[in-house]
């Protein structure tokens, strides 16, 4: 409340001042040529209050209410009869000085005073500043009001795009998860020895998973070391039928990726993947030029007609797209024997 109340008197200050820097300039002008103070401080003051009045109305009502409001015609039409208000009050003004002060001595009147176009430029004049203030001011308010607006959009679209990548990632999670542990079951059934192996090395994923994947980006190393216990987990469940040859040429050691990005495509090499003449092969790659991330895997795989990449894939792409987007170059293919996924970033200004 107290706010508002000094809001209020700043701005009747400054109306106030604003005025009577406008009566201080008329008494200046049209004292020219003028002994007479007393007839010039009443005409000053009434084209003073001639042209405060004219001023308000169009300020508070002809340009709110008309001209931003896209009602042209009624704003000239308006005008209109303003001006004319405004020429009679200016005539009724030299008349006021003609019959009161000068006695119907037309020739003692001072030259400006007796001027109705000069006088009438005057006060056009300051009506014209005002209302051009408040057209400058109506525009930077719009300006302002735009600018917060965008401003709100970017930050929905922003936090829309936060969700969106950990919708992906919780449905990444699911199939990842229920992949390792059904192998994990598998030993348990057997009362494998190395059971409690893949249980520290699942417990190390799900490390990862709880704890790592919401932060924006991870080393690269933290994400090959992930790899290499999943490629551990799937070599105890596949045995001597499982060939992995995993080629890894670092170096940039500082070089980050988002959590979570490379991992299901080794998963889906193991997932999708056939055995062909008695070996299951995945060849994995990654490579480091400059700052240019290369990653290829390659898994032998039975060729179908209506294969579907599945969820996890299609997952990997509405993320790439949405955190490497121009920056990223992606190329799955199936071969008669082979399929084979070409993952390349760039990354600039990389540290």
């Amino acid at each position: 409340m107290t706010k508002i109340i000094i809001k209020i008197l700043k701005k009747a200050f400054l109306h106030f001042l604003f005025w009577m820097v406008v009566w201080f300039f008329f008494i200046s002008f049209f004292s020219v040529g003028s002994t007479n103070e007393n007839f010039i401080f009443w005409f000053s003051a009434i084209l003073s209050s001639i042209s405060i009045v004219s001023s308000y109305v169009f300020v508070y009502h002809l340009i709110p209410g008309f001209l931003i409001a896209k009602k042209e015609k009624l704003f000239i039409l308006y005008t209109f009869y303003a001006s004319v208000f405004i020429v009679c009050a200016v005539l009724m003004t030299v008349v006021f000085g003609f019959v009161f002060f000068y006695n119907l001595e037309y020739q003692k009147m001072p030259g400006l005073t007796k001027n109705s176009g000069v006088i009438l430029v005057c006060v056009f004049l300051i009506i014209a500043l005002a209302s051009g203030f408040k057209i400058l001011k109506n525009n930077y308010k719009s300006l302002d009001e735009k600018k917060t607006l965008e401003n709100k959009i970017l930050q929905t679209r922003l936090q829309l795009k936060e969700q969106e990548l950990k919708f992906l990632k919780m449905q990444i999670h699911p199939d990842f998860l229920f992949n390792t542990l059904n192998t994990l079951y598998g030993f348990a059934l057997k009362k494998s020895d190395k059971a409690p192996e893949m249980i520290l090395k699942l417990s190390n994923l799900l490390d990862y998973i709880l704890y790592q994947v919401d932060k924006p980006k991870v080393l690269l190393q933290d994400e090959i070391i992930h790899i290499e216990d999943y490629i551990s987990l799937e070599k105890l469940r596949f045995q001597e039928s499982l060939q992995v040859v995993f080629n890894k040429g670092l170096d940039n050691n500082q070089f980050e990726i988002a959590p979570m990005l490379l991992l299901p495509f080794v998963e889906n090499a193991f997932k999708h993947g056939n055995q062909i003449d008695g070996a299951h092969k995945v060849n994995i790659s990654v490579k480091i030029d400059k700052n240019e991330l290369n990653f290829t895997v390659e898994n032998s795989a039975i060729k179908k007609e209506h294969s579907k990449n599945g969820i996890g894939l299609e997952n990997i792409k509405k993320r790439l797209e949405m955190l490497y987007k121009n920056q990223y170059f992606l190329k799955i293919s199936a071969e008669e024997k082979l399929f084979k996924v070409h993952l390349k970033i760039s990354i600039k200004n990389e540290k």
